[in-house]
């Protein structure tokens, strides 16, 4: 009996032990896969920690920048402000000054319609001038001609003009525009062949105009004809620089001949016209200028293709800077539409020389 109850206690220790040993094996293993997590989890929470930091550092970020961009906002709407008030101040400008453009609009035709209205008293006095004069002098006039000249009818009431002078210079400008009377039918003549262009009625009256003052030029006098457009050159070369007595009936008519035969053409330096006058020695003491308006450029061309009213009567006043002191300028003006002041300007230009301005009818000489 005592050996039954021996063998029951070493059966019974023997599986304590492995219990034992079992839980100790289980603990351990415990032990040991709770250190790897939370070696784990360190690692796990220092990693979120690290993104914690730079999703900190981000929002920091983005609220600076959020702060930024409403200062900018700010700027923006003030700077919006500012520039509607300028665009508001810069509409009323625009406003004033299309209004002061319409006023300077309306100056500018009374002045053009006092202007004309000036041109018509001033045609109408000269003509008066001339009829009176010839009344007294178409006797003495005849008897005084170098030369015959038979126009249509009696022409000689241009008595008015002065043409007197031991010296008289005659200028003739010989610029396109002196084809005709407006600028389409210039454009259109000045586009015919040679021969038509020297049939142009305008240029036709020109030539006879000058045929009529050669016929009626004191006989002891002498005169030299120069022509002008862009540049300036004599009728007759051979004869450049050569005072040709009136009286002198062979080179009178060399000089009207080679006249006939020029052909229009360019624009009109006015001031090379005066500048080649004063070169002249001995130097006239009489300028006969037939023209039909102000110069389209000085001394060079202009650069741009077309010449305001003002900037033409800024050249005239440089032209006439160049002429030769104390010598009158007498002016025969075959009008040109589209030059107002170019009849008053020359009317003053004889004023101031102690010349005299004249207008001829179509139908004179």
């Amino acid at each position: 009996m005592a050996r039954k109850e021996r063998n029951s206690s070493q059966f019974n220790l023997a599986f304590l032990d492995v219990m034992c040993c079992g839980f100790g094996a289980v603990v351990l293993l415990v032990m040991l896969l709770n250190g790897k997590m939370l070696t784990h989890r360190k690692e796990i929470v220092a990693d979120l920690r690290s993104e914690a930091t730079r999703l900190d550092r981000e929002v920091k970020a983005g609220q600076r920048y959020l702060v930024e961009l409403r200062n900018s906002l700010e700027q923006s709407d003030q700077e919006i402000v500012r520039t509607e008030g300028a665009s508001r101040r810069v509409l009323e400008q625009i406003e004033r000054t299309r209004s002061e453009l319409a006023e300077l609009k309306r100056k500018s035709r009374a002045e053009r319609r006092h202007v004309k209205a000036l041109q018509a008293d001033l045609l109408k006095l000269d003509q008066q001038q001339r009829r009176l004069a010839a009344q007294q002098q178409r006797e003495a006039d005849r008897g005084r001609q170098a030369r015959s000249f038979i126009g249509q009818g009696d022409r000689q009431y241009l008595t008015g003009l002065r043409l007197g002078g031991k010296r008289v210079l005659l200028l003739v400008d010989v610029s396109a525009s002196m084809l005709d009377e407006t600028i389409l039918n210039v454009i259109v003549r000045r586009n015919l062949d040679a021969d038509g262009r020297r049939r142009a009625p305008k240029w036709r009256r020109t030539v006879k105009t000058v045929e009529w003052l050669t016929a009626n030029l004191p006989v002891d006098s002498s005169l030299q004809i120069l022509l002008f457009n862009t540049e300036v050159k004599p009728v007759v070369e051979e004869l450049k620089g050569t005072w040709v007595a009136v009286s002198d009936r062979s080179n009178v008519d060399r000089l009207l001949a080679s006249l006939r035969q020029v052909v229009p053409a360019d624009g009109t330096s006015l001031y090379r016209a005066f500048a080649a006058a004063a070169r002249l020695q001995p130097r006239p003491d009489n300028i006969l200028l037939l023209t039909d308006g102000l110069p389209t450029q000085g001394n060079s061309r202009p650069r741009r293709s077309r010449v305001s009213g003002e900037e033409r009567l800024r050249l005239f006043k440089q032209a006439v800077r160049k002429l030769p002191a104390e010598v009158p300028v007498n002016t025969i003006l075959f009008p040109m539409e589209g030059d107002p002041l170019a009849a008053i300007s020359f009317w003053q230009l004889g004023l101031t020389t102690g010349g005299s301005f004249l207008t001829p009818t179509r139908d004179w000489p």
